[in-house]
């Protein structure tokens, strides 16, 4: 079974600037790709897992977030990095008027991505571990069984009954991947 490193996108990939979906806004967050080449070394392969409410909202479409994916993955390509897989909820379960307003399982804090991702490359949760910035994303991540869960200092409200690593740099995080 393979382990996988799971990153948030969003704060933990690229600096959240809220419903960033064009390369001119996608800044990369300082650290991200040596956290990933650790990574990597460490024997993990690297998923996106990433909710995408703007494709609801109305905000970006879903051919806008798979360019810029495209984009982001290149970008980590250009520096021997392989992304393996990415995994986005383009829904939201009130916000927006078109057919992703819906409530449905793959919408951090529900595991649906993750679990999906596993099924389909054989991927052993209980040794791998997911970066976030939000509870929703530590949520998620213990609902799958993923035990190695790294919260990231953010913007957001933490919830210090939430179980997880917090770290206050993304450059941190190689600290808690063996």
């Amino acid at each position: 079974m393979k382990r996988a490193l799971f990153l948030d996108r969003d704060g933990i990939i690229n600096v959240d600037f809220g419903y960033v979906h064009q390369i001119k806004d996608f800044e990369f967050v300082d650290g991200i790709f040596d956290v990933c080449r650790y990574a990597l070394d460490m024997g993990y392969e690297i998923y996106v897992i990433t909710n995408q409410a703007g494709i609801a909202r109305g905000y970006y479409t879903e051919d806008d977030f798979l360019q810029l994916t495209e984009w982001m993955k290149i970008e980590f390509a250009r520096r021997d990095i392989q992304i393996s897989g990415v995994y986005y909820c383009p829904h939201h379960p009130e916000k927006g008027d078109n057919e992703y307003v819906i409530t449905c399982d793959c919408r951090k804090p529900a595991p649906g991505m993750i679990l999906k991702a596993a099924k389909e490359h054989g991927i052993s949760l209980g040794h791998s571990a997911f970066i976030g910035d939000k509870v929703s994303d530590m949520k998620a991540a213990e609902a799958a069984g993923i035990h190695n869960k790294i919260l990231v200092a953010s913007q957001y409200q933490d919830d210090e009954n939430t179980h997880a690593h917090r770290i206050n740099s993304i450059k941190e995080a190689a600290a808690f991947l063996c």
